[in-house]
C-alpha cells in the first residue's frame, strides 16, 4: 500500500478509528474485523468526499432515531467545499464552492432552537479569518458568517474548539450563546460567543508571535491547552487573592493588579488630603504630582488577556 500520510485522527471508541489523508481518502477501521495484535493496512470502508486534501474531520453525533451510540456520519472540509460522508452509505452530500479555502470544524450543539433551526451546527473556519455556521441537515451552503479577524492580517484560521461549561465562571453559564477558542495563522487566540456572533476582543491571547496556533484543546480542568510550531502552552487565569478553583477563567474577578490599583486610589487620596493642609507651593506640587499618577493608570490601561496567563510552556518539540 501507498504512503498517504494522514490529516486527522478520529478514535469513535476503542474498536473503530476513522482516519483521514492527504490524498482527500477518508478511512474508516473497524477493529473487530481482524482478530490479530496489530492494525490491518486495509480498512474496513474508504471514501473520498474532496478533489484535495482534507484539512479537517469532525464527527457529527448520532441521531435521536439512531439505535447506535457510535458516529456513523463526519464533517469534513478541503479545498473550497464542506461534506457529509457516511461511513457505510458513502458521500451524502457536498456544498457549494465556498471561494475560500476551508481551515478548521467543530461541531456545536445546545444552541437557540427556532424556526428550523435545531439548535446544532458546524463552525468552520476559513483562510480568510472568517467563522461560518452550518446548520445540521442543511449542508448545500453556509447559514452565518462571523468575521474574526477584521483586519485580514492573521493568515487565516488554523483551529478551532469549543469552550466548556465549567471554563467560564467569568461570564457565568453559556446557555444557548456557546463560546468558541480560534486559534489564528500569526499566533493569536480569539473567542467568539456564538448566539450574539461577537468576538470577545478583551479575552485575546498570544500564542506565538511568528508560529500560527495549529491546535487548540481544553483539559478535564477547564485550562486552554494551545499548540504552534515547537511549542506547547497551558493557560489559565492570572493570580488572584481568593481562587476557587485552579482552572482557566475560575475564581475570583478580582486580580491582584485590581486590588494593587485600589490601594493607588486609596493612597493618592491620603495625599490629596495631605496636600489640602499644606501651603499653596505644596499644594500646587501635591496636584502635579496628582496629574502623574492619573497619567501613570492610564498608562497601564486596560488588561487586554481578559485574565488569562500562561501557566507552562514546552519548547523545542520536534
Amino acid at each position: 500500500m501507498a504512503l498517504d500520510p494522514p490529516t486527522s485522527l478520529n478514535i469513535l471508541n476503542p474498536q473503530n478509528l476513522v482516519i483521514s489523508t492527504d490524498s482527500s481518502a477518508v478511512y474508516f477501521y473497524d477493529l473487530r474485523a481482524d482478530p490479530s495484535p496489530t492494525i490491518s493496512f486495509k480498512p474496513t470502508s474508504t471514501h473520498h468526499p474532496h478533489s484535495s486534501f482534507l484539512s479537517s474531520l469532525t464527527p457529527l453525533p448520532p441521531s435521536e432515531a439512531s439505535t447506535s451510540s457510535v458516529a456513523r456520519q463526519f464533517v469534513s472540509t478541503g479545498g473550497t467545499t464542506l461534506a457529509v460522508t457516511d461511513i457505510r452509505r458513502g458521500v451524502l452530500v457536498r456544498s457549494e464552492d465556498q471561494e475560500e479555502e476551508l481551515t478548521a470544524s467543530i461541531y456545536v450543539s445546545g444552541l437557540h432552537k427556532g424556526g428550523t433551526s435545531k439548535g446544532e451546527k458546524a463552525v468552520v473556519g476559513d483562510a480568510s479569518g472568517v467563522l461560518t455556521l452550518w446548520e445540521r441537515g442543511v449542508w448545500d451552503d453556509q447559514d452565518e458568517r462571523i468575521i474574526v479577524d477584521r483586519s485580514g492580517e492573521s493568515l487565516g484560521i488554523e483551529s478551532l474548539a469549543q469552550v466548556p461549561d465549567h471554563a467560564t465562571s467569568r461570564t457565568g453559564p453559556q446557555g444557548e450563546h456557546k463560546l468558541v477558542a480560534t486559534g489564528l495563522g500569526d499566533g493569536k487566540i480569539k473567542f467568539v460567543r456564538l448566539g450574539a456572533n461577537k468576538v470577545l476582543s478583551d479575552w485575546d491571547l498570544q500564542h506565538d508571535e511568528i508560529e500560527g496556533v495549529t491546535a487548540l484543546s481544553f483539559d478535564v480542568g477547564g485550562r486552554l491547552i494551545s499548540g504552534g510550531g515547537s511549542t506547547v502552552k497551558i493557560w489559565r487565569e492570572a493570580m488572584t487573592k481568593i481562587v476557587a478553583t485552579p482552572g482557566f477563567l475560575n475564581g475570583s474577578k478580582r486580580s491582584a493588579e485590581a486590588d494593587s490599583d485600589d490601594d493607588d486610589d486609596d493612597a493618592d487620596a491620603v495625599n490629596d488630603s495631605d496636600a489640602a493642609d499644606d501651603n499653596s507651593d505644596e499644594e500646587k506640587e501635591g496636584k502635579t504630582n496628582g496629574r502623574k499618577r492619573r497619567k501613570r493608570k492610564r498608562g497601564r490601561g486596560k488588561d487586554r488577556s481578559g485574565g488569562v496567563h500562561v501557566t507552562g510552556s514546552f519548547g523545542g518539540l520536534n
